[in-house]
């Protein structure tokens, strides 16, 4: 399987299509009987063989091979919506924002615009919904007015940005605005270039549906959306300067901060992350510690299976056991100061801070080579993985004295092109599995924190990328047959374990994790809860998975500590899982007698159950949930 970190270190950067794509359901009573698609694994599989290369795709000369690619995929696409009855609202969605694009290349400007109202029917979100396609329809209704220009397309897309309620909207108006500023034809076609061409190579110019689905989905942005974006910036940046609006922060009056005076017991948390600075918290005394162990002697002292297992364990890249606590960040272009600095910056963008890192990220990518966009956005992906565990223990811990954090290290590829998936490797990661999960056992862990996850179409196009399985179906019945193997062992891995609590983040896709077969945030143990993400004022992200979420937790612009000690805002379902393993850990602290059941109990019954459109959700409260156990 593969595990990938569930913060958003790169939401703008990796846009590549900002007429954007979420997805819907199909229901019709009258229409025949078809067959069902419950899970993602079962629609069918199309490939498109193309004769040039990614880039060249977008070139004037090229346009004609570009339509007969979308032109092919939009009749595979019309043909699965009609002979199939797809369970999945974002699934369909999707397939109506791929036939809009396709409807954008035609310039069937109306087309376009009737499949944005059935995407926007069939959007759960209401702020997704409100912003869905603005920048498209703006396109749309220029060009089906009486004098398409450049003025009118303005005064169009600032009709539609005054009439939207700025309170719901604004995370999304700010998103839009940041990826004006970053985006460039050179980041977009490097992006795409690196991503797909080696694909595109090693299958001797043979892609899948969801790789040309992306490519004629980035055509509306060399088209439409770049030569416009700084009328787009202009009208964003007057928008929100003029309606600036203070939300309330509904998580400080909720927290319970613990004195190391308070009558607690000390309480082991185990952050099964990317590895962390565990300086960091030595210092603050909240790290665990096994005392059987001498440090950094080489040998496996309390002859447990690991060595120098002092603060905890750690796994490289191929599922092998390594003494190296912290992800080994190794020798890249940049150095780690300017990777924290470029981090920061690309999260001030999306959040509108005009920040001096911002302007320094901007400064970069304005400037940056088609060539060198591969390497730039691998060094951002290698220290967002090096910093994403340091970040979430210090969440874990935060006002807790009595927390000893156990740190169980996995590693995260960082190559835009995955390692190839093997039966091996599986079989490897596996044995990782039940073995950290016996280790959490034997030491006492009480609860754990997996802010990572992954799917089985990640592990099928991680097998396309590196030319594996002959045919698609072939791919397929490989992908699966690899997935289960994982499935199973971390399936047993937490079922095993039913005296430690697992918590785990939901995802960033903005997607069912049952229909997508995510794991293990679609997983349903009595000893797992799954945590989703709204912003500071409890308002559900536009981001966050859904399906099987237990409670949820702020995941935007959440402070903590990266290595070395600064503090720096993430956003993500990363963020959000490990604050309910926070108030997991202060609820045993002081009440260590509470069984997993109490414990998860405790944590849902406390919630705020909140109304949203189409739905209600549960935000923590810590200090509810505390009180409840006082009283128990």
């Amino acid at each position: 399987m593969i595990q990938i970190p569930r913060t958003l270190f790169l939401a703008s950067v990796l846009l590549l299509s900002v007429n954007g794509a979420t997805w819907a359901r199909s229901a019709d009573s009258n229409a025949p009987q078809r067959p069902v698609i419950e899970v993602r694994d079962d629609l069918p599989r199309h490939s498109y063989n193309l004769d040039i290369s990614v880039t060249a795709l977008y070139e004037t000369q090229n346009r004609g091979k570009l339509l007969a690619l979308a032109r092919q995929v939009a009749a595979d696409t019309k043909a699965d919506l009609k002979n199939y009855d797809i369970r999945d609202d974002n699934t369909v969605q999707e397939f109506y924002g791929l036939l809009g694009s396709v409807a954008l290349l035609e310039n069937d400007w109306q087309a376009y615009l009737d499949y944005l109202e059935k995407r926007k029917a069939l959007e759960s979100k209401e702020a997704n919904r409100l912003t869905m396609g603005l920048a498209g329809s703006a396109v749309a209704l220029t060009q089906l007015s009486d004098s398409p220009s450049q003025e009118t397309f303005a005064d169009t897309f600032q009709a539609l940005v005054s009439a939207l309620p700025y309170k719901t909207v604004e995370p999304n108006l700010k998103s839009l605005k940041g990826s004006t500023e970053i985006l460039s034809r050179a980041l977009v076609l490097g992006s795409l270039e690196s991503n797909y061409q080696p694909v595109l190579d090693r299958n001797n110019g043979e892609i899948s549906y969801d790789i040309a689905a992306s490519l004629v989905g980035a055509s509306f942005t060399f088209d439409h959306f770049l030569a416009v974006t700084d009328t787009i910036n202009g009208i964003l940046s007057d928008t929100i300067e003029s309606n600036t609006i203070e939300k309330t922060d509904i998580w400080a009056q909720r927290q319970v901060t613990l004195d190391a005076k308070d009558k607690g017991t000390p309480v082991t948390l185990a952050v099964w992350d990317s590895g962390v600075d565990t300086d960091i918290f030595q210092r603050s005394g909240q790290l665990w510690i096994n005392n059987k162990e001498i440090p950094d002697n080489g040998v496996d002292d309390d002859d447990n299976g690991f060595i120098d297992d002092v603060h905890g364990i750690a796994y490289d890249v191929d599922a092998n056991k390594t003494t190296e606590i912290l992800y080994p960040i190794g020798e890249f272009s940049k150095d780690e100061a300017e990777l924290q600095l470029l981090i920061k910056g690309i999260g001030d963008i999306q959040f509108n801070v005009d920040s001096e890192e911002a302007g320094e990220v901007r400064r970069q990518l304005s400037s940056l080579p088609q060539d060198e966009v591969k390497t730039f956005l691998e060094s951002l992906s290698i220290y967002g993985n090096y910093s994403h565990g340091t970040h979430v223990a210090g969440l874990a811990a935060e006002g807790n004295p009595f927390a000893r954090l156990l740190v169980t290290r996995m590693t995260y590829g960082h190559e835009i092109i995955p390692k190839r998936p093997t039966l091996a490797a599986a079989h490897r990661e596996a044995a990782m599995f039940l073995e950290v999960a016996e280790y959490f056992r034997s030491q006492g862990v009480r609860v754990v924190n997996m802010s990572w996850g992954g799917s089985l179409r990640s592990i099928e196009d991680a097998l396309e990328a590196n030319a594996a399985g002959k045919t698609p179906e072939e791919r397929k019945a490989l992908a699966r047959e690899i997935f289960e193997i994982g499935d199973r062992a971390l399936r047993r891995a937490i079922s095993e374990s039913q005296d430690i609590l697992f918590v785990t983040s939901s995802g960033n896709s903005d997607n069912d994790v049952r229909f997508d077969e995510f794991y293990p945030s679609s997983y349903e143990y009595p000893n797992l809860l799954t945590v989703g993400a709204v912003d500071s004022a409890g308002d559900e992200t536009s981001f966050t998975s859904l399906g099987n979420v237990d409670v949820y937790g702020n995941g935007y612009e959440v402070e903590s500590y990266v290595p070395g000690g600064n503090r720096i805002p993430y956003n993500g379902t990363s963020m959000s899982s490990p604050q309910v393993m926070n108030l997991a850990g202060k609820l045993l602290a002081l009440h260590p007698d509470l069984t997993v059941q109490e414990l998860k109990t405790l944590i849902i019954d406390g919630a705020e159950e909140k109304d949203i459109p189409s739905r209600s959700i549960r935000l923590i409260d810590p200090k509810r949930s505390m009180e409840l156990a006082s009283k128990r």
